[in-house]
């Protein structure tokens, strides 16, 4: 009996210290604070947001997450808009790198927040659930034609293709596939910035495609 009771305190005691463990991180870094903004898209009843890198910190991480949403009219407003972002108010993007759960006020935009969107919606809560991608850019690649992308799988046979971004120039872009056949993820380009309409071609055969993100300008030597 004493045997028993003693294995039964061990085990405790290593959940214990496990669950210690899992809740020590290291502490923010105070660099990635900042406004973070996000393309916005919907997949059936879902959204996701995709954080709009740079190549300098705060903002030199890819990112995808899946958003908790019970808002009726924001679904409507993302899924017939050609392109929705969202200016958030300042918070550490670490925490979004790490995976965890957060909820931040942000301000919906018809267009691009920074070039002449049109504001829809003000400082309303944007609960960022489930972190599906994540790339910094320690590895990143310089500028050439091989282009590269990471496959990020939502539900049966639907898949998000986002672009390695690399050194300048170069480009962001995430494409929708749905019903996938014998996509590439890697292939050449005429140029290191091809025009969109040449990427798109690339996909044409994969299956239903729809286009979610696509920017340059950023992304230039300056």
């Amino acid at each position: 009996m004493k045997k028993i009771l003693f294995s039964i305190l061990f085990l405790l005691s290593q959940i214990s210290f496990a669950e210690d463990e899992v809740k020590e991180l290291p502490p923010l870094d105070p660099a990635y604070m900042g406004i973070h903004g996000m393309a916005l898209f919907t997949q059936g009843s879902s959204i996701y947001a995709s954080h709009m890198p740079l190549y300098k910190k705060p903002h030199n991480v890819q990112l995808l997450y899946k958003i908790d949403n019970d808002n009726l009219a924001v679904l409507q407003m993302i899924r017939d808009g050609e392109l929705i972002t969202a200016k958030p108010e300042k918070f550490n993007l670490q925490r979004l790198i790490r995976g965890e759960k957060l909820t931040v006020n942000v301000d919906l935009y018809a267009g691009h927040f920074e070039r002449d969107g049109m504001l829809v919606y003000e400082s309303i809560p944007l609960t960022f659930d489930k972190q599906v991608y994540v790339r910094t850019f320690d590895d990143i690649q310089p500028s050439n034609r091989k282009q590269n992308y990471d496959v990020v799988p939502l539900r049966k046979n639907y898949k998000i293709y986002i672009h390695r971004i690399q050194q300048a120039p170069s480009f962001d872009h995430i494409i929708g596939i749905d019903l996938e056949a014998g996509c590439l993820t890697k292939f050449n380009t005429s140029s290191p910035v091809p025009k969109r309409s040449e990427l798109q071609y690339k996909f044409i055969n994969c299956g239903t495609m729809k286009p979610l993100y696509f920017e340059t300008g950023d992304f230039q030597k300056k």
